[in-house]
């Protein structure tokens, strides 16, 4: 089963809305808000969903990048979180190679009806996409073995292999680091 295109749009003040919708429909991610990588150590401390909502929200308000949503129909479908490195904690060295900027995907939302249909793929693409038209020059991710009993949100290794991504090494004992040089 292939999904038709998806339309993507950087989450910001216009369609905060249709990010909240994705995130708080049944099924959807609104225990995190995708704040676990991205918390503050303060931030950690009281990391609820409301305060998670809250927190995300306060970037999108600043203008922080923190990913794109895929559209279809004109309805926020899917999600993917890229962003600069340095605006998540815990993913190692945030500049690996000096005056090299580096973007993380560290996480995709499918909800479950629309699974199977090779929406990660696009989702990946999208935000290769978006990492350079930011001026990104590596694009890093942190997918896991389909049998991996966690960390799934982060995608499975075949669909960054598929990408051309290349592996660098494991983040603990599950997460592959992958990287995609997409800059001069």
């Amino acid at each position: 089963m292939s999904a038709s295109p998806l339309f993507f749009r950087r989450v910001d003040k216009t369609n905060s809305a249709d990010f909240e919708a994705l995130f708080d429909a049944p099924g959807g991610p609104k225990y995190c808000w995708c704040m676990a990588l991205r918390a503050t150590p303060d931030e950690a401390r009281t990391n609820r969903s409301a305060q998670g909502r809250s927190q995300i929200l306060g970037r999108v308000a600043s203008g922080v990048p923190i990913g794109l949503l895929g559209y279809r129909d004109g309805v926020a479908t899917a999600w993917v979180s890229i962003a600069p490195k340095e605006s998540f904690r815990g993913l190692g060295e945030p500049t690996a190679h000096p005056g090299q900027s580096i973007w993380s995907l560290t996480c995709m939302y499918i909800p479950r009806r629309e699974r199977g249909a090779g929406l990660a793929h696009q989702l990946i693409a999208g935000a290769i996409d978006e990492a350079r038209r930011q001026g990104a020059k590596i694009v890093e991710a942190y997918p896991v073995d389909p049998d991996a009993p966690s960390f799934r949100h982060m995608g499975f290794v075949a669909a960054f292999d598929r990408a051309g991504f290349t592996h660098v090494g494991l983040l603990g004992r599950r997460r592959h680091v992958v990287r995609l040089f997409i800059g001069q």
